[in-house]
């Protein structure tokens, strides 16, 4: 058996994501903190995972959850300090987890000393210049200039300053694009790249990764006529060939999140020279259904292969509606659109469908990424509308429930956090990570067993995946050293084919020992 490539851990990694501010609460004041992730790394190291992705913990007014950052070289007070940062790096690494940080580049808080400079400055200064400020179009300057969407519903992203001009945005106000066109935007990343990486983190996940680079003429936008004015412009890849000469000499890595439905131009950021990975959003948003789901795996695996990059599966994340919830509703996809409030699900079929897509998730070619309590089987929460803080539920006028749903604080034991910065809903307690630890039917001991024998036994990971002949909605794929995996979307239960041994299923066999529906289950031929 070839030795893996120590350097090219990515490429299998299991990477859990960590949302600070609803993590762990250290010092007791609601909000999630850096000593309450140290204190929960040994937590993390037993469930099996290789590496951990932190949502933005900078400096921010958190008008969008992190993603509005005043300073990239500060940890928001609210999270703690540089110097805990840096001691949750190493105590990290020396439990065997990776650390990979986010950055936005599209986009700095309205709080950035840039942003605040080109406010005091004017028009036609230097300072906005680093931004997109124009003036307006009318009789008087009165409309936007130009007429493209808000990647959030609701207004215009423009804003109109006091001395007339307006200034981009592509999500809320609070949030001003920056100009990718400056040699100094490019520079200022670049040295943001090297901090994070003299610190010990081994990777970079890039946000918005396809959005930062603007036609120049910010021309009007119409829909399905190419090129795109923002979204995918050439000129990008000439950033992320820079950045990945920078990660090359710090042996980093990048994931980037590029939601493109053309899958050639989706590979373009997968070359050798530019981002490790990127997010499988095709994978994340497909319905329960056994044909959606294995075009999925192909169309994914295929737009991999020209670059030689492996997948990342994802799915949740702290945009997305949680799985247990979104696999018990009728419509099992997802997409921002259709997000309501009310939409009934059934707990026990998505908590089954979850646990079955778990093991799905796991044995398939590449890496896999986590969300903070999916190893709980947690729900999306409903959080009261007065509790909402969510931009998107605000810009949409009050329709859409937003994402606070899924950023709820995790129930690490049966008594609430105090005064958390999201309410914990009643009957959370039997989510309990205490409570899962010690039982064997539980999702908690189900991805810890899963993650174990994904870490333990070679065939895993990267490498190739051969589809096998099984009836209608059954998945049914070998891996290396003679791995299998089914899994059960029919209506009636299967037959198990021949095989040595089963390594895990997602719940147990009916009496006659076959797979029944909405169950996986990983054998050794």
């Amino acid at each position: 058996m070839a030795v893996p490539d120590p350097d090219a851990w990515w490429r299998s990694a299991a990477v859990y994501q960590v949302y600070v501010r609803s993590f762990a609460d250290g010092d007791g004041d609601g909000t999630g903190d850096l000593a309450g992730v140290r204190a929960k790394l040994p937590y993390l190291a037993a469930l099996g995972v290789d590496a951990l992705w932190f949502t933005p913990w900078y400096l921010s007014p958190l008008a969008d959850g992190g993603y509005d950052v005043a300073d990239y070289r500060a940890i928001d007070p609210a999270f703690g300090t540089m110097a805990e940062a840096e001691k949750l790096i190493a105590e990290a690494r020396e439990l065997g987890l990776r650390t990979i940080v986010d950055i936005v580049p599209n986009h700095l808080s309205d709080r950035h000393p840039w942003f605040r400079a080109a406010l005091a400055a004017g028009p036609g200064s230097p300072e906005r210049e680093l931004f997109h400020f124009r003036p307006g179009r009318g009789a008087h300057g009165e409309l936007p200039p130009n007429d493209w969407p808000s990647q959030f519903a609701g207004e215009p992203p423009w804003t109109r300053v006091a001395d007339g001009e307006w200034y981009l945005h592509l999500f809320t106000p609070r949030q001003p694009d920056l100009n990718w066109a400056h040699p100094a935007v490019r520079r200022e990343h670049e040295d943001v790249l090297r901090f994070w990486f003299e610190r010990g983190v081994a990777g970079v996940r890039v946000d918005s990764a396809a959005l930062l680079v603007k036609d120049p003429a910010l021309p009007d936008f119409t829909e399905g006529v190419d090129p795109h004015p923002y979204v995918d412009v050439d000129g990008i890849h000439a950033v992320y060939r820079s950045w990945r000469a920078i990660a090359d000499e710090y042996g980093g890595i990048f994931v980037g999140e590029v939601w493109l439905p053309d899958s050639e131009r989706f590979a373009r950021y997968l070359r050798p020279d530019e981002l490790h990975t990127a997010f499988n959003f095709a994978f994340l948003s497909c319905p329960w259904d056994a044909v959606r789901l294995r075009a999925a795996v192909d169309d994914t695996l295929a737009e991999h292969a020209p670059v030689g990059a492996p997948a990342t599966w994802v799915l949740c994340n702290h945009d997305v509606t949680r799985t247990v919830t979104r696999y018990g509703r009728e419509d099992t996809g997802f997409d921002f659109a259709t997000k309501r409030f009310g939409t009934p699900a059934d707990p026990a079929l998505g908590t089954r469908r979850a646990r079955a897509a778990a093991l799905l998730s796991l044995a398939l070619p590449g890496s896999v990424y986590l969300y903070q309590g999916e190893e709980l089987g947690l729900p999306e929460a409903d959080v009261p509308r007065d509790r909402i803080q969510d931009p998107m539920h605000f810009r949409s006028g009050g329709t859409d429930p937003g994402r606070d749903g899924c950023r709820v604080p995790l129930p690490w034991t049966a008594e609430p956090w105090a005064t958390p910065w999201l309410p914990q809903p009643p009957g959370w307690a039997a989510y309990a990570a205490d409570r899962q630890a010690g039982d064997p039917g539980s999702m908690l001991t189900l991805y810890r067993r899963a993650l174990r024998l994904r870490r333990t036994l070679p065939g895993f990971g990267d490498g190739p995946l051969t589809w096998l002949d099984a009836p209608p909605g059954v998945l049914a794929f070998a891996r290396p050293y003679g791995l299998r995996c089914l899994v059960n979307l029919a209506d009636a239960p299967v037959v198990l084919p021949r095989h040595s041994e089963p390594l895990l299923t997602s719940g147990p066999l009916d009496a006659a020992g076959r797979l029944p529906r909405d169950t996986a289950v990983w054998l050794r031929a």
